[in-house]
């Protein structure tokens, strides 16, 4: 079998240098996120042991996303993807180094962990919807699917390789062979490359040249509207936002159930993530060397079933080894949604409105799972966490009968392959 044939899609994007420096210099920062994101977890728990401050936190990180990811997307609509990926790199950059230093003096509290984490999680909303959005300007159109595909394919092997490493260092925290605060200056390291490389990527077509305005306002209500008014673009946010809700807050609870029911709150912690990633980036890749829409809504509704489903099961497990199993599947299966419902809105929108479409995606694929997070701690504080992750998956699965028959009234609009913009004024 020919190279070029076992990677389908993949190879057509990867050939693209601009595209392969920032696939390449993305996806060591994406690690440096997940060790960040995995010891800010334990560190959390260290430091409270309350599932409720887990909900807290999972809330303060994500929920920017409900509140600026739209203004993210359309100030990137306007002044361009590179202008605002640049900026909100160097804060990264700070927050990272504000975490390390912290620990290493030895002044941290839960209450710095949270204002530093609200840090972040600004950072995260502002700069997400560019950073998606981007590689449109870096591929052309037939490679777009498999680089959306791939981009999700890398964010997942990330969270495999992120969390492996972080747990493998708080496992040498744990033992006092380093502190806690080099593990943040290593994710600051991975933060500061990307910044670095950022200045040698292709700025035309990566959004506008304008300048920041009240026209802000009327650009957002210009997202909105149009993503209400296209009724396929609307239902896949509707899944993603019952994901978010209903599903996702497993993983930000993961620190707590990795102690509360494993017993083993790093070792199990670590494992939870990276088999998740593991699934999750087989999944992506999978997407990626498939390379077409056809056929990714029916793909979409399925796997958001089977996901519920699998996560009900896992629920009644508390053995970490009968475990893993699940765990593979549920990364696989949640990336199969996440990555299809992306590549078919990227798909059909239109490229003036395509970062504050993006920007509603991760309102809802990010945003979503904040407010069930902080919901799920709560409950998890007073029934236990199996029973709370095991009601979600239920109402998961009550929603997929509706959503199941009405996938198949948008499968035309979401899935017809359209012209570029050049050639279909052409062929009019």
């Amino acid at each position: 079998m020919q190279i070029s044939s076992l990677l389908g899609g993949i190879g057509p994007a990867l050939a693209n240098p601009a595209y392969r420096m920032w696939w390449m210099s993305n996806g060591l920062s994406t690690v440096g996120r997940w060790i960040y994101r995995t010891a800010v977890l334990w560190l959390t728990w260290q430091l409270t042991k309350d599932a409720t401050w887990l909900g807290i936190m999972a809330f303060a990180d994500v929920f920017p996303m409900v509140a600026l990811s739209v203004f993210s997307g359309a100030i990137s609509d306007r002044i361009g993807y590179i202008r605002v990926i640049k900026a909100m790199q160097l804060c990264y950059i700070a927050v990272g180094a504000g975490f390390t230093l912290l620990l290493y003096f030895d002044a941290m509290t839960i209450y710095l962990c949270l204002a530093l984490t609200i840090c972040h999680g600004i950072t995260e909303a502002m700069s997400t919807p560019p950073r998606l959005a981007l590689v449109n300007a870096l591929v052309g159109r037939d490679e777009l699917s498999s680089a959306v595909a791939l981009n999700s394919a890398t964010f997942n092997g990330c969270r495999l390789i992120g969390p492996g490493i972080g747990g493998a260092l708080l496992v040498l925290v744990k033992e006092g062979v380093i502190g806690a605060d080099l593990v943040f200056g290593i994710a600051t390291l991975a933060f500061l490359q990307l910044y670095i490389v950022v200045f040698f990527l292709p700025a035309k077509g990566a959004g506008g040249e304008g300048k920041v305005s009240l026209e802000l306002l009327r650009d957002m209500a210009d997202g909105a509207r149009y993503v209400w008014r296209s009724s396929g673009i609307r239902f896949l946010m509707l899944i993603l936002g019952m994901t978010g809700l209903f599903i996702r807050p497993f993983m930000e609870l993961a620190s707590g159930y990795a102690d509360l029911i494993f017993g083993l709150p790093e070792e199990a912690l670590g494992t939870i993530l990276s088999t998740i990633g593991g699934g999750a980036m087989l999944s992506c890749l999978w997407l990626a060397r498939r390379g077409r829409t056809e056929g990714l809504t029916r793909l979409c509704t399925h796997s958001f079933a089977g996901l519920a489903l699998v996560l009900l099961i896992f629920t009644f497990i508390e053995n970490l080894l009968v475990a893993i199993l699940p765990l593979f599947l549920i990364g696989f299966l949640m990336l199969v949604t996440g990555t299809a419902a992306q590549s078919l809105i990227q798909s059909s929108a239109s490229a003036e409105m395509r970062a504050r479409v993006v920007s509603f995606f991760i309102l809802l694929n990010w945003g979503m799972p904040a407010f069930g997070a902080l919901v799920a701690g709560w409950v998890a504080s007073r029934i236990g966490m199996q029973p709370t992750i095991a009601w979600g998956a239920a109402i998961a699965l009550i929603f997929w009968v509706w959503a199941h028959f009405q996938g198949r009234r948008h499968v035309q609009q979401l899935e017809t392959e359209k012209l570029p913009e050049d050639k279909a004024t052409t062929a009019g």
